[in-house]
């Protein structure tokens, strides 16, 4: 679990799945995820359990992300296997997903920030890198607010889709953040 000024960053829990599935059924937050498609409860459901099966694995994975304040689930952020694009691994990624009702406050990129210093501080990885679909200049703005700078492009096999790929590398963020 990790806290930061308005966000709690935990594990799934069985009450989080209507939440995220209402999240992921907003065809405007899925826009730039995959082909656009959205998501049904149960599709959520398994991406959930497959999130919790990489944390038992790898020790890290996606977070719910909860604001404090109200317990609400907004989203998620945290790291994983970016096994969609093989040419860039081995390599983790940082990703994020909110609900509408919370873009435009910084959410995001708080919650993403404390995904990456759990990557370098506590899990000791090297490198994490964060995939944006060309356009997407939302997340290429939280990208570069994390200190990533992009060093590639390329088409998104499992959607044909264009991507941008940024990275940051330990040696790098103890500099920017110190």
């Amino acid at each position: 679990m990790l806290e930061t000024p308005r966000l709690l960053l935990r594990r799934w829990r069985e009450e989080d799945v209507a939440p995220l599935a209402a999240v992921n059924a907003d065809p405007e937050v899925m826009r730039w995820i995959g082909d656009g498609s959205v998501r049904d409860e149960q599709r959520t459901r398994s991406g959930i359990e497959a999130v919790e099966h990489e944390w038992e694995a790898q020790g890290f994975g996606l977070f719910a992300v909860e604001i404090r304040s109200t317990g609400e689930l907004a989203g998620f952020t945290g790291l994983s296997i970016p096994d969609f694009l093989p040419e860039v691994l081995p390599a983790v990624e940082a990703g994020w997903r909110l609900g509408r009702a919370h873009w435009g406050q910084g959410l995001a990129t708080e919650a993403a920030a404390a995904a990456v210093r759990f990557g370098f501080e506590d899990q000791g990885l090297e490198r994490i890198v964060s995939i944006a679909q060309v356009g997407n200049h939302a997340s290429e703005r939280i990208m570069v607010k994390l200190g990533m700078h992009p060093f590639g492009e390329t088409v998104d096999p499992s959607c044909g889709r264009r991507v941008r790929i940024f990275g940051l590398f330990s040696d790098r963020y103890v500099t920017v953040t110190r």
